[in-house]
């Protein structure tokens, strides 16, 4: 039996985007279960961005391009990454617009980023659960990474990240099972 639409258009702009988010955050859930702090710091090559411990707190390299030839990321910095955007769209939405690229660490560990990635999702689902249709529609909230959009158009990019964030750990895992450490 299908869904019945709602009534109104923000009502099912909301249910799809709720809809893509459920599915985006199954893909990311499966890919972080029975992840373990070797596979999470493993590198799949010889250069790629990964996270670094300096004076005790782990940094995230930052790509002066998007070129291939960068080399592919390990989990440990894409899971930096999704803290990264969603942290600076909870900010910058909700919060004070004053969290920079810099501000955002992770523990070394996989558990205490599991736990982290799991306080933004019950951040983000907290304040845009509580926005009115209108704040919704309007651009008023949506300051980053892009501004003057509605914010129903930055919870889809929100969504397109998160997918491609979870891919790309299920990528690197798939890697890692065949790389015969």
């Amino acid at each position: 039996m299908a869904d019945a639409p709602p009534s109104n258009p923000n009502g099912l702009i909301r249910s799809t985007l709720d809809f893509q988010f459920q599915m985006a955050w199954q893909l990311l859930d499966m890919h972080l279960t029975g992840l373990e702090d070797e596979e999470f710091h493993w590198r799949p090559a010889s250069k790629g961005l990964h996270v670094h411990q300096e004076s005790g707190i782990w940094r995230a390299e930052w790509p002066e391009s998007e070129n291939y030839d960068i080399g592919p990321p390990s989990i440990a910095w894409l899971t930096w990454h999704i803290a990264y955007w969603w942290s600076m769209v909870l900010n910058h939405s909700f919060g004070s617009g004053t969290l920079a690229r810099e501000d955002i660490h992770l523990s070394g560990g996989i558990q205490e980023t599991r736990d982290r990635i799991n306080q933004l999702r019950s951040e983000w689902n907290r304040e845009v659960s509580a926005l009115t249709d209108e704040e919704f529609l309007s651009s008023e909230r949506t300051r980053w990474p892009f501004a003057g959009r509605p914010f129903h158009k930055l919870a889809a990019w929100l969504n397109v990240e998160l997918m491609k964030n979870a891919a790309e750990i299920g990528y690197c895992r798939f890697l890692h099972a065949v790389s015969g450490r």
